[in-house]
């Protein structure tokens, strides 16, 4: 067997078998809509945590970093208690909105977004800390409302903050493993997800070559979201940034 480092691991056939793309794909779609689902709740908890307006706002603090610092099987297992079709959360929305989240793609999803919150949650923040409270001060003195003044003035001066978060999060997501494996399972075709893909392949005989492909995909995808964090990092909000006309 050639060593891994050999160029015959690359060339010929470093194009993916279609179980492969198949994983990479589905790897592509639980991240997009893992930052779908949490987005929205990102922004209003970054926006609250930065103002302190969540009552009992360390307690809020750490329980939303929480699933940075446990072990991700824990927090699959937490998930599938909660999520599993016997429990009365998964069962209601199983019911009543025929919505299956253990054991399927969407549990997927929903256990990487609920691993990548904290991440984008802490990069919002930052975001919403550096926008002066004065011009917000500024617009409620000119009539508007608590939403018009989050839409046309903090929004668009964290706007940088809240597209890293996003990205961070998405990046997150494409790598989670822990989680997903629990809650979601390894279903070929429907939650086996890259990293997912890649653990199988390691464990497979013969499966090398396979899970070679599969990590440099995996590198590529990960270089290309942290490139963009960057990118969006560069230049946060300050406090003397001014809200564009």
């Amino acid at each position: 067997m050639a060593p891994l480092c050999s160029t015959a691991y690359f060339f010929p056939g470093f194009l993916l078998a279609p179980a492969e793309w198949e994983a990479v794909g589905l790897s592509l779609r639980v991240a997009a809509a893992a930052v779908l689902i949490t987005a929205p709740i990102g922004v209003a908890t970054a926006y609250l945590l930065a103002r302190n307006r969540l009552p009992m706002a360390f307690v809020a603090e750490n329980l939303v970093q929480l699933p940075l610092v446990l072990p991700p099987v824990v927090t699959g297992w937490v998930l599938l208690i909660l999520l599993s079709p016997e429990s009365a959360i998964g069962g209601w929305l199983a019911s009543a909105f025929g919505l299956r989240i253990a054991f399927g793609w969407f549990g997927a999803a929903v256990a990487a977004g609920v691993v990548a919150f904290p991440l984008m949650v802490q990069t919002m923040r930052v975001g919403f800390e550096q926008v002066d409270p004065s011009w917000e001060e500024a617009g409620y003195v000119y009539g508007g409302t608590r939403a018009a003044v989050f839409r046309y003035v903090t929004a668009p001066l964290a706007g940088r903050a809240i597209a890293a978060g996003v990205v961070i999060a998405f990046a997150r997501a494409l790598g989670e493993f822990g989680a997903t494996i629990v809650l979601a399972g390894n279903i070929p075709s429907e939650t086996r997800t890259l990293p997912l893909a890649i653990f199988t392949e390691i464990h497979r005989m013969g499966g090398e070559r396979a899970a070679l492909r599969l990590v440099v995909v995996a590198i590529l995808l990960s270089a290309a979201s942290l490139v963009a964090h960057a990118a969006l990092r560069r230049r946060l909000p300050s406090r003397t940034d001014r809200p564009s006309a």
